[in-house]
Parts: structure tokens; sequence; C-alpha cells
């Protein structure tokens, strides 16, 4: 009898926990099926050479994504990412081009960063606009200032080899873009997931009043937030930069949806409607697959597009219709 009565509690807990992995690993299936499915029609794909292409081209994809990780865990979204990126791929190309010492150079490419950060966070946590529209408001004022200081013209020509080696020179054999990338992740999830820091960001992520009346400075948290979300920025912006050979002050505008695309992704695996780093680094390589393996067959651009945006909404769909998605 005692077997008959607990067999239906048995299931029921088989079946939450089969959904449960289906939750968290749907997407990496998912994954591992495109990156199977490019191999067998796409005899380049598995080769060494377009494994560290895929690594370089996901390269400022994940360290701009890992920065709007940390936004989107304290339910903050920065629409200004993108255009912070083409800062410090313009601001640095001109200081070095003017002879600036690459130490400074770059230091200051941060300092711009930090700078945009805090704006971001006084006019959205001491007045209290809305990150979706301040983010807004101060990429549509970067984009002014990026071909402002250019006059619109791309920077060519001039910069030191020690800076185009961050972007095009290889370490061990691996590109270094592709260190930077592992060292981002490696940081961005030792804070997130090892700290009080992170604790606390997921906390006002998750109910700031709650985290509030533990004690929790909740505004302090939602602005350091969003000053991460641009310092990640605008390292992405330098590697870019000497990624390109080039500063061009347009170059950064296609991180700010990709960039939003991976964290979406991401937080459809592992903890289903929570931002995490490491389902933002996967998040970048389910894209990164999508646009080399579609690329690699000849497809144009435009069908990419379509395709990506298809599988980004099939993704998404899934889990929101089993799991609630904190977004903002």
């Amino acid at each position: 009898m005692s077997e008959i009565a607990t067999s239906p509690q048995i299931d029921r807990v088989f079946g939450l926990v089969r959904k449960d992995h289906i939750q968290r690993y749907s997407t990496l299936v998912v994954l591992a099926l495109m990156v199977l499915g490019f191999s067998l029609f796409v005899g380049r794909f598995l080769t060494s050479q377009n494994v560290m292409n895929i690594a370089q081209q996901i390269s400022m994809l994940t360290i701009v994504g890992a920065g709007l990780t940390f936004g989107f865990a304290a339910r903050e979204m920065d629409l200004s990412v993108g255009f912070t990126v083409g800062l410090a791929g313009v601001l640095v190309p001109l200081l070095l081009v003017g002879g600036t010492p690459l130490p400074l150079a770059l230091l200051a490419g941060l300092g711009a960063g930090l700078l945009v950060g805090l704006c971001n966070a006084f006019f959205v946590t001491v007045i209290g606009i809305p990150s979706l529209i301040a983010t807004l408001a101060a990429g549509s004022i970067l984009f002014g200032i990026n071909f402002l200081m250019t006059g619109g013209r791309a920077i060519y020509g001039g910069l030191p080899d020690s800076y185009l080696w961050l972007g095009q020179g290889r370490l061990l054999g691996i590109p270094v873009l592709a260190w930077f990338m592992l060292g981002a992740v490696a940081v961005a999830w030792f804070v997130m997931e090892r700290t009080i820091f992170g604790r606390y960001i997921y906390a006002v992520g998750g109910n700031q009043k709650a985290a509030e009346l533990s004690g929790v400075q909740v505004r302090r948290y939602r602005a350091a937030s969003l000053v991460v979300c641009s310092l990640f920025a605008v390292v992405a912006g330098m590697l870019l930069a000497a990624r390109l050979g080039s500063g061009q002050p347009n170059a950064g505008e296609r991180y700010l949806l990709d960039g939003l695309a991976t964290v979406f992704i991401g937080m459809t695996m592992l903890r289903p409607g929570t931002a995490t780093v490491l389902g933002t680094f996967f998040g970048a390589l389910f894209i990164g697959i999508i646009n080399n393996g579609l690329n690699l067959m000849g497809m144009d651009t435009y069908i990419q597009s379509i395709v990506k945006g298809a599988i980004i909404l099939v993704a998404v769909a899934v889990v929101s219709r089993s799991t609630k998605l904190n977004l903002l």
C-alpha cells in the first residue's frame, strides 16, 4: 500500500526534475545541434582556424554582454553600451595618433567609461529617470560626441604595434582577444557568484523593497551595475579598434542589439529567468556560431538577420512559457 501511495509523489518529483532540466539545458541542446548541423554541411566549420575565428568574433560581444549582465541582474538596462563601445574605439586611437603613451591612452578610455557610467547612474538613481530612457538619451549624446571628435571620419594609420597586438596578436597560439574574453568572463563570474557585491546585485534585482529592508543600499548597487556596464563596454571598444586597426565612430552600434540578445538567450539556460555570466557567454557563443555558420554557407546578410532573429525569438519564447523572465 505504501508503494502505491507514494508512487504518484515520486512521479511528480521526477516530472519536476525533468521539467527543470529541460528549462536549464534546452538552449544548450539547440546550441549543440547547431554545431553538429554546421559541421555536417559546412566542411570548414570545425577546423581549428575557424574555431579561432569564432573566438575572435565573439570576444568583444561577450565582454559587452558580461557588463550588461550586471545591469540585467539589478533590473537596469543600458541602451548606451553600443555608443560607449564607439567612444572608446575613437578616443584611444585619437590619443595614440596624437602621441599619447599607450598606458595613458588606455587609462583615458577607462576613465571615459567610468564617466559615462557615473552620468547614467546619476540620472537613473538620483534624478529618477528609468534606465531605459536615461541610457537611450545618453546613447544619442554619445553618438554625436563620437562623430564630433572624429569629424565623421575614420582614424587610420599611426597606431602603435603594441596596441594592434591587443586585437590582432596571438599568445600561446590563441588570439589575444580570446584571452581578454576569458579573463572578462572569469572576473565577472567571480564577482557575481562569489562576492557579497554580486549577491547584493541579485538581491536588488530580485526585490528592491526586500533588499532595502534588509539593509542593502539599493541605490548604490543600481548605480554600480550601470558603471560596470560602461566599463566593460569601453574595454570592448578599445579592443575593437585594435582589432580593426582603426577608429570607427559607428563601429560599436551593432553591439547594443547583439549584446542584449546574448543576455536574453543566456537567461533561457542554467538559471532560467535570471541573468548569469555563464549564460551570457553561451548566448554570445550561440550568436557567434549562427553568424559564422550562415556566413560560411554563403547566406546574404539580410537572410542571416532574419534567421538569427527567428532563432532568438524561439529560444526566448520556449522558456517564457514555463518561467517568468525577470527583465525590468
